[in-house]
């Protein structure tokens, strides 16, 4: 999730009010049955390697903070359950971090995931107002094994105040990326990437990208709430959809991560056939933790391992890099989108 707007809790808002658009088009795509899938089930392996790093579920706990205050308690008990399954950890937006050295120990968790992913999360716009040298002395105490910077021009013309000039971004992100140290990821918040922007992103050496694409959680319905407007707006269901966006980008070869309505192992499954590395969830592990705790979070995550495991099965998937190859179909706006665009 990206930072917080001014106005009421972003975390109550999610919690309590519909911000999902669940337009991800995964239900477009159907995963070709295997009758005769010759492995045994108990041989399946999820596990995969993301940046150098290995996952033993190719799933990332998303940003699902959204930049609050005093969100210590939520970020190091959910790093400590994705250490335990051993998948990787993504940190809400550190803006705060940067403006206060009180909020500094909000985002210390590597204590609680000594060995897996752990990902920090600025935004373009903060990158574009601080120093390298601040974002470095912020950021290098945590030992993040990345950085991901978060792309949200929907979301700012939306919030109260928001910042919407973008000019010179690319020109920032290269230097930055040139700069800062470590594997930076480009990733949207809930309206996707494009081909183009893939494109460029790849050029000025990001590591990989986040799709963020359009299904899950949207800052835009989330933002036009905390400002207590209840009235649909045009952008509610901006975007390109979580589906057609690894479409998109996955021609550039860079890792990709699929946020955006993922909700179950099947979810997965489609993404990384589609062509995504690791996929990311953000408001049902919140939604759960919040009414379960870290025992919840755990529950949900195994079923969603089975039921990945379940469709590799069906599919004659032994590990992650087969279910990269195996056979889909694509129908409705999806198949028109992969004509149209050329994919």
């Amino acid at each position: 999730m990206a930072q917080q707007s001014t106005g009421l809790d972003p975390i109550e808002i999610v919690l309590n009010e519909k911000v999902e658009t669940d337009e991800t088009w995964l239900d477009q795509v159907d995963l070709v049955h295997n009758a005769i899938p010759e492995i045994n089930y108990q041989h399946i392996r999820t596990s995969t390697n993301f940046l150098g790093k290995h996952l033993d579920l190719p799933l990332m706990i998303s940003a699902v903070t959204g930049g609050i205050r005093n969100s210590q308690a939520i970020h190091q008990d959910l790093a400590e359950v994705a250490e335990k399954k051993g998948i990787a950890y993504g940190l809400g937006s550190q803006r705060t971090m940067i403006e206060s050295v009180e909020d500094k120990h909000n985002f210390d968790v590597r204590h609680k995931a000594p060995k897996t992913m752990v990902l920090g999360n600025l935004g373009l716009l903060q990158i574009k107002k601080h120093t390298i040298e601040d974002i470095k002395k912020a950021i290098e105490p945590l030992k993040l094994d990345g950085l991901c910077i978060h792309l949200n021009p929907a979301h700012e013309i939306i919030r109260n105040k928001g910042n919407t000039d973008f000019s010179d971004s690319l020109r920032t992100l290269d230097g930055f990326i040139k700069r800062i140290g470590i594997p930076v990821i480009v990733k949207e918040v809930g309206n996707g990437i494009n081909k183009d922007v893939a494109y460029k992103l790849r050029k000025i050496g990001a590591k990989g990208i986040d799709v963020g694409g359009k299904g899950g959680t949207s800052w835009t319905i989330i933002n036009r709430l905390m400002k207590n407007d209840k009235k649909a707006s045009i952008f509610d269901s901006w975007g390109i959809p979580t589906a057609a966006s690894i479409l998109e980008v996955k021609k550039e070869k860079l890792p990709v991560i699929a946020t955006g309505g993922i909700r179950t192992g099947l979810d997965v499954a489609k993404a990384i056939a589609l062509g995504a590395d690791i996929c990311g969830i953000a408001l049902p592990i919140l939604k759960i933790y919040k009414r379960r705790g870290k025992t919840g979070v755990e529950e949900y995550l195994d079923r969603i391992e089975e039921e990945l495991k379940q469709v590799m099965f069906l599919t004659g998937s032994r590990s992650i890099n087969d279910l990269r190859n195996t056979d889909y179909i694509l129908y409705g706006k999806l198949r028109e989108w992969q004509i149209q665009r050329g994919l």
